[in-house]
């Protein structure tokens, strides 16, 4: 053991996290490591060992995370369950007859398909082969249909059941519930300003997003109408199984995820994808991503029980309310910090991390503790398109067709526009705090 200043340790862990990162080392392995060996150092190994098994063991009794793989097995059912098709082909038929209505389609259906998913790569892989060939195609500029589906995708991490909403909750004392109300009207608004920026460039300049040729374009009628709404019936039934019993009090996250789950299955087998391979490949997948959730979560849980014990959570908050300039610039400057870490670290890490650390700066500079968190979640959700780092490209990049020729290029290009559609969205939530918290005080009471 060696006699450190928290100061010190505070510079070793967050600098040995920062460079490591750059180095392209799994971000799982770099916070354990960090942790354990600064950990040891400068607490002794007894102690490190000692907090190390706490954390783990408290992680594994949080009831709460259980919502984990039962969203995500959901969300992998209902990727193969036929329901996505059907409704993006109705509204296909519906709007394509419009300029840039194609891309209206797929920012609508990624709305939905958030309330239902809640997983970035899934969402943006449906999207990807769903929409961009058909967007492409028909001459939609590359750069436009890049950005509108990395952009439609990414809303599976901030519209509820977003997993990291149940991540973020417990770590700010705050209940899912509460995450999944306050987060509702947020998603609904980055969706409308989407949708709002694809129609005016469209209205602007044709060229980057043509209507459906006359060919394809079929007679509008009444059974067009109830074709749509036959096919969003399914996913209203799924969200009213999760968030509504969730916003009624009927039934806690958790146990609404299991009702999820279940009506994923019953989804399946009414449109007949069910097969007990469907189950074995969504219990795989489910598998994989619980693991790498888990792996990060107790690492970054473990990191942090050494940070806050070493004194070095007391260090930044000093550091940071000294920060001249009164509240908001502090919290600007909180939210700058977030938006690095996110474009560099997975948000399972982030979360982790900083939430503990920062929680109770927010309640010291008096924010509302759920607008606050909030706010972090949509500025995250804005890091994960931002490169270097943005997975939801890369898992574009990966899906797209090869023979359409989308390059890096064009899909950087065509997110820079969504990402500041994202900075207007936390503008207006800041002057208008009320969309964050008029529903969860609506339905539970003050927050």
């Amino acid at each position: 053991m060696i006699d450190l200043s928290p100061e010190l340790i505070t510079f070793l862990m967050l600098g040995g996290v920062f460079f490591l990162v750059m180095t392209g080392f799994p971000i799982a392995f770099i916070i354990g490591s960090v942790a354990f060996l600064v950990g040891t150092f400068a607490l002794g190994p007894t102690t490190t060992f000692h907090i190390l098994y706490s954390r783990f063991f408290d992680l594994s009794l949080n009831y709460p995370y259980l919502a984990v793989p039962l969203f995500t097995f959901m969300g992998v059912i209902l990727q193969h369950s036929g329901v996505t098709k059907e409704l993006y082909d109705n509204l296909y038929d519906m709007l394509g007859r419009i300029r840039g209505g194609l891309a209206i389609v797929t920012i609508i259906f990624g709305t939905i398909l958030a309330t239902c998913l809640g997983v970035i790569a899934a969402s943006v892989t449906i999207l990807s082969l769903m929409a961009l060939a058909p967007m492409v195609t028909r001459g939609y500029d590359k750069s436009l249909a890049s950005g509108t589906i990395v952009a439609s995708g990414t809303l599976g991490i901030l519209i509820p059941p977003s997993i990291m909403l149940v991540v973020y909750g417990p770590q700010a004392g705050l209940s899912i519930g509460q995450m999944f109300m306050g987060a509702f009207f947020p998603g609904l608004l980055l969706s409308t300003l989407y949708i709002l920026y694809v129609a005016v460039r469209c209205f602007l300049n044709p060229k980057l997003g043509p209507p459906i040729s006359k060919e394809e374009m079929t007679p509008f009628s009444i059974s067009k109408v109830f074709r749509l709404l036959k096919s969003l019936l399914p996913p209203a039934v799924l969200i009213l199984a999760v968030l509504g019993t969730i916003f009624l009090g009927i039934a806690p996250p958790t146990e609404a995820a299991a009702l999820g789950s279940l009506a994923s299955v019953i989804l399946a087998i009414l449109y007949r994808k069910f097969s007990w391979s469907l189950i074995k490949q969504a219990c795989i997948e489910t598998l994989r991503v619980s693991a790498f959730v888990v792996l990060i979560a107790a690492l970054s849980y473990a990191f942090v029980g050494i940070f806050m014990n070493a004194g070095c959570g007391d260090v930044v908050t000093n550091s940071i309310l000294s920060i001249p300039g009164g509240k908001w610039v502090t919290f600007f400057v909180i939210m700058f910090i977030v938006f690095l870490l996110g474009m560099f670290i997975e948000w399972i890490g982030i979360v982790f991390i900083i939430v503990p650390i920062f929680s109770p700066i927010f309640e010291k500079l008096g924010f509302n503790p759920l607008w606050a968190g909030m706010m972090v979640c949509v500025n995250l959700q804005m890091a994960f398109m931002t490169p270097p780092m943005a997975m939801s490209i890369f898992v574009l990049k990966g899906a797209a067709p090869k023979e359409l020729g989308i390059t890096m290029a064009d899909i950087i290009k065509g997110v820079i526009p969504f990402i500041l559609m994202v900075m207007i969205s936390l503008v207006i939530l800041t002057i208008f705090p009320e969309i964050i918290t008029w529903l969860p005080e609506k339905m539970i009471g003050k927050v």
